[in-house]
């Protein structure tokens, strides 16, 4: 793995007297475009100036130009857009107002990998994922701390300096400070779903509601039931993040280090890794993918049916009960809703 550090390696210069444009101002592209304003760079945003993005954009001192505008205005174009939304709109609002030889990036590499979009070969594809989000990559900035990217090229551009602007992207965002790690699209795809899928966002918050489910059948409160199963996630998530997995051991009860040995293998068994590898190759073979946008095309109905399920179950009422024990969780839950990305970013 080839690993990045320092801005002797990933200088800004091939960004500087340039301009670039950050398409949407939501999680990630308001993180990106202040991030590389504050290294020094020319930055323009694109986004619907009349949605509450709009006005953070406005609030955080750029002039919000529609997507057009600020595609023709650069010669780096970020897609900050979210995924499900990239094959509508970079077709009609983004290509065709490229500059020549102008260089598109992608913050995640779904709509390049599965050829949801068509970028003619005149024009470079790069990549910069940051390791987080960005409130994370935000924060991180500010510290000087900066937060793992990975980068990649699809495609080099007409002058052939693709793997430099990705790089000075990078150490723009404060990514070079701790590295920038080459990957490829496929690699920043795959793995970053299959984590989203079997862990992160998917298997991690089924585990929690099913453990839940669990306890309450078994005449448990409700409350209680959450504390055990997902409010007490994020310590043991800490552990885990600042230490690893061993590290965490070492910092629980002989108890629960006996138990997670015992009951771990039992949770995850022999079919359990079956499914694993099933979402993999769902992953790589693209079955996935077709279905988003299926669903994506419909009017995200499914999705939309899963969310209403998921916002009425038993579990939310008992976790709002737990929070409102918590007062010093309110300005964070503010903070996160009011930094979303959506199609009010077109």
């Amino acid at each position: 793995m080839n690993i990045i550090r320092g801005v002797d390696q990933a200088p800004l210069t091939p960004l500087e007297n340039r301009v670039t444009a950050v398409l949407g101002f939501g999680n990630q592209g308001a993180a990106h475009a202040l991030n590389l304003r504050d290294s020094g760079l020319d930055v323009v945003v694109g986004n619907r100036a009349d949605s509450a993005n709009g006005r953070r954009c406005r609030d955080a001192g750029f002039a919000v130009r529609t997507l057009e505008e600020a595609t023709a205005a650069a010669d780096l174009v970020i897609i900050g857009l979210p995924d499900d939304v990239q094959p509508d709109v970079l077709p009609e609002r983004v290509i065709p107002h490229l500059r020549p030889g102008a260089t598109v990036g992608f913050i995640h590499g779904f709509a390049v990998r599965y050829r949801l979009v068509d970028i003619p070969p005149a024009f470079g594809i790069i990549m910069v994922a940051p390791k987080g989000p960005g409130a994370t990559l935000r924060a991180r900035y500010l510290e000087g701390y900066g937060l793992p990217c990975l980068f990649a090229v699809e495609q080099d551009n007409a002058s052939g300096t693709a793997r430099e602007l990705a790089l000075a992207w990078g150490a723009g965002l404060g990514g070079a400070t701790c590295g920038l790690i080459e990957a490829t699209f496929a690699d920043e795809t795959e793995t970053d779903l299959f984590g989203e899928q079997a862990v992160l966002c998917g298997g991690m918050t089924a585990l929690i509601v099913a453990a839940f489910e669990t306890l309450v059948d078994a005449g448990y409160p409700p409350e209680l039931a959450y504390i055990e199963c997902c409010h007490e996630v994020k310590q043991v998530a800490d552990l885990v993040f600042e230490r690893g997995l061993a590290g965490m051991r070492k910092a629980i009860s002989t108890t629960a280090e006996f138990g997670a040995y015992a009951a771990g293998p039992r949770v995850v068994n022999d079919d359990v890794r079956d499914t694993l590898r099933a979402l993999l190759a769902e992953i790589r073979d693209g079955t996935f993918a077709r279905s988003m946008r299926a669903d994506s095309v419909a009017g995200a109905r499914w999705s939309d049916a899963r969310r209403r399920e998921g916002a009425a179950h038993p579990i939310e009422s008992a976790g709002a009960t737990v929070r409102s024990l918590l007062p010093w969780l309110d300005d964070a839950s503010a903070a996160q809703s009011s930094n979303t990305s959506g199609p009010d970013d077109r």
